[in-house]
């Protein structure tokens, strides 16, 4: 999940830029994604086929469920980081035990949307190109293989989706308590769709996102791809240390049935998710220079301002500088293991929020941010 987001906040007049609410999807009777084309009531597997370019291709594992009745396009994405595999085993769950004939609408489930970073069992980088998947979007059809799939993933999932979840995991370096990032515009309406979505994924910590958009320059990030077409969108944390422990996979399965739920493409009530921490203007606090890092704290921790993250040592031991949290606030991540390089997290911490309301679909106004 390398440190998400680093540019601030656009002026109110994004929602000028971004495009009008999603529409559902009705009235086909046919659904295609890459090499995979499913009727009503059925579903089906197959590839997306990344073409060899300027360096080798690639492809990336699809199901499409296509519901018997008529709903919205919710598209799921793991693997965007290829260490990160709770995400991935919950999709190949959700294939197991999702129900087309009593669906509505459609589920597009991207199992690994990196495969180089996926076999090459890499954090952040595509061990093909160097790159980070999740920095290419909206993609290059004729770019490197890390901008091939963010072009074909844009154009073959993004573009048809209605709502659209963005599935990561702590990376296998970063000790990380689980979270939602969840998007703001600045339009009540669009953004008390995102906010359900985010509730409805019931995790209890969520990071009210309030940038990078812009209104020119690549969209750079899956969700942010989603926002600029009018698509709300989240990105969600289940996992740390490139652990598949059935805690981590289960709680991104579970978040996934309560979001079918509150989209009401499954017959069953949406769970209330009643004991969020609304987290806020968080920040990504990188390393100076390469070296050693060696935390001094942990995922989900409260600090102080000032308090010490970790230190960082040469190669041979020899301390270069003691990291400080640059405010007082909850720990979302830590890199726990010791490489680090210049430039790239050794934390992420986030305040809490302090909102007048909330704006969700409940309260029908719009939250306010201090």
């Amino acid at each position: 999940m390398i440190g998400k987001k680093f540019m601030s906040m656009a002026s109110k007049s994004v929602v000028f830029w971004l495009l009008s609410a999603a529409t559902f999807h009705v009235g086909a009777d046919s659904f295609t994604v890459g090499e995979v084309t499913v009727t009503r009531g059925e579903q089906s597997s197959g590839f997306i086929m990344i073409p060899d370019g300027i360096d080798e291709g690639s492809r990336i594992p699809v199901t499409v469920s296509h519901g018997a009745s008529d709903g919205p396009v919710l598209a799921l994405i793991a693997g965007i980081h290829g260490y990160e595999y709770p995400p991935i085993t919950a999709l190949q769950a959700l294939r197991g035990k999702v129900d087309p004939a009593a669906l509505s609408g459609t589920i597009v489930m991207v199992h690994i949307a990196n495969m180089p970073s996926f076999l090459g069992r890499t954090i952040y980088y595509s061990p093909a190109d160097g790159k980070n998947l999740n920095r290419m979007f909206p993609g290059d059809p004729n770019g490197s293989i890390s901008q091939r799939i963010a072009h074909f993933l844009t154009t073959e999932v993004i573009d048809q989706a209605d709502y659209l979840v963005d599935l990561h995991g702590g990376d296998g370096n970063e000790a990380l308590r689980p979270y939602v990032y969840m998007p703001v515009t600045g339009d009540a309406s669009f953004d008390a769709r995102t906010e359900g979505l985010a509730l409805a994924f019931g995790l209890d910590h969520i990071v009210i996102d309030t940038g990078p958009q812009s209104a020119s320059g690549a969209s750079l990030f899956t969700d942010q791809t989603a926002l600029v077409r009018g698509i709300p969108a989240i990105t969600t944390e289940t996992g740390q240390l490139g652990s598949n422990d059935s805690y981590w996979v289960e709680l991104a399965e579970r978040g996934v049935w309560n979001v079918l739920r509150h989209l009401d493409m499954i017959t069953e009530d949406e769970v209330v998710n009643t004991g969020v921490t609304w987290l806020s203007e968080y920040k990504v606090i990188k390393s100076p220079q390469s070296g050693i890092f060696r935390a001094f704290t942990r995922d989900g921790y409260v600090v102080s301002e000032g308090a010490v993250l970790g230190v960082l040592a040469d190669f041979f031991g020899n301390e270069l500088a003691t990291i400080r949290a640059p405010f007082s606030g909850i720990v979302n991540y830590v890199i726990s293991t010791p490489p680090v390089n210049e430039g790239e997290p050794v934390a992420m911490i986030s305040k809490i929020a302090d909102l007048d309301h909330c704006f969700s679909k409940r309260l029908q106004e719009p939250c306010r941010y201090r």
